[in-house]
């Protein structure tokens, strides 16, 4: 079965009315996999899936706004009734389990061992969801943060999760057929440092790195989604859409 991603939410930096923080379902090969946690967006997870079907969640960084909703997942799965068969696989940066764990009043993240089977992440990580190759690639943010390239029978979708402009980008997404990346910043200012790309910087590593399709998303509150993606556009020279909540994208 071909890649699908369907969008659950994209703002930042924080969830607003119908349109939570960060997070995607992956689909294909026979799994399920929820791609970043953001605020809002395990509500919306439920609209498309059963999330005790998920064969494993994987978090690009520990931002609140691509993991807080770890929190939603660990209480549904233990008190709401929506038990996985077994502990779900979250790929996410090492210490992604003493946050969640903290957050609840625990010392221990072992206290997560009924619900999460949490794996950390490195650069050049690789893991396998079904039939879906998960490859994890350190990129340039303030924090320990990862871009994704999720490949299934000749299906290739990159993920940029949030980044500096670094060349790690175009390697990552080389030759994808849907690169799926962050424009949250309006323009870089001198001496700060370089943490999230413009449109423009989205739209260079498209074209660098040859994709066939460059998805804009994670747009900030000074940008629109549409004035985002025609920006990126101009640069890339390729088809460019902006993701927008409840979007399907088949990945082939």
């Amino acid at each position: 079965m071909a890649l699908t991603l369907t969008v659950l939410g994209t703002a930042t930096p924080h969830p607003r009315p119908g349109r939570p923080c960060s997070g995607y379902l992956l689909s294909g090969g026979g799994a399920e996999i929820w791609v970043d946690a953001g605020p809002g967006s395990f509500a919306a997870l439920q609209e498309h899936t059963d999330p005790a079907r998920l064969s494993a969640i994987w978090v690009s960084h520990l931002h609140a706004d691509h993991c807080a909703d770890l929190l939603s997942a660990a209480y549904a799965f233990a008190y709401g009734g929506l038990t996985p068969a077994a502990p779900v696989p979250v790929y996410a940066p090492r210490d992604c389990g003493r946050r969640i764990a903290a957050f609840l009043g625990r010392s221990d993240p072992g206290s997560l061992d009924g619900v999460f089977d949490l794996r950390p992440l490195s650069d050049g990580h690789e893991a396998w969801a079904g039939g879906v190759r998960l490859g994890s690639h350190a990129v340039a943010h303030d924090t320990e943060a990862y871009g994704l390239r999720a490949e299934c029978e000749g299906g290739v979708l990159a993920y940029s999760g949030d980044s500096g402009p670094v060349p790690a980008l175009a390697r990552l997404a080389v030759g994808a057929d849907l690169f799926l990346c962050e424009a949250g910043l309006d323009r870089h200012r001198d001496g700060e440092q370089r943490v999230h790309l413009t449109p423009e910087d989205a739209g260079r590593v498209a074209r660098t790195a040859g994709v066939r399709e460059l998805c804009v998303t994670h747009v900030g509150p000074a940008l629109t989604r549409e004035a985002a993606a025609a920006r990126a556009a101009a640069v890339f020279g390729g088809r460019t859409t902006a993701a927008r909540e409840g979007d399907v994208k088949v990945i082939a």
